[in-house]
């Protein structure tokens, strides 16, 4: 006896939906998560934990602008015009994606600290961006 499913009659039915979905139906695992992250405070600086499966350190770019920090990556597959056959089921993600984080106007390049492996991207951020040391300006007297 098979137990019925949320989804449908029964499980195997469900199992083999899943394993090779109809022409046409919109498979849900092409669009990949959103940039997973993780976010922890320590005594001094805040650090990032970002997912980034699939993707080589040289696929992602760090940008900060207006105080936010743009976080972009993105691959494609280079064979996949060479490649014979066609496909029942893709699951691994091409494309690109970004996502965004307000770090402050205050923040340079130089105060962001950046890691990437085994598909984690990781950022160190001062918890207060280093205070510029102003010169003493002198009036002139004439």
């Amino acid at each position: 006896m098979l137990l019925p499913s949320i989804f449908g009659d029964n499980l195997f039915d469900d199992f083999m939906d899943d394993m090779f979905p109809a022409a046409g139906r919109k498979s849900y695992t092409t669009m990949p998560s959103i940039m997973r992250t993780d976010i922890k405070e320590t005594e001094d600086q805040y650090v990032l934990s970002v997912e980034l499966p699939g993707f080589n350190k040289e696929d992602v770019k760090l940008h900060l602008k207006d105080g936010y920090l743009n976080i972009s990556a993105s691959t494609q597959n280079e064979n996949e015009e060479k490649e014979e056959g066609k496909f029942l089921r893709r699951e691994r993600y091409t494309g690109s994606m970004t996502r965004s984080f307000y770090v402050g106007e205050d923040l340079t390049e130089e105060d962001v600290k950046a890691k990437f492996g085994n598909g984690v991207l990781t950022l160190c951020l001062p918890k207060e961006a280093p205070k510029k040391i102003e010169e003493p300006k002198y009036i002139s007297i004439e």
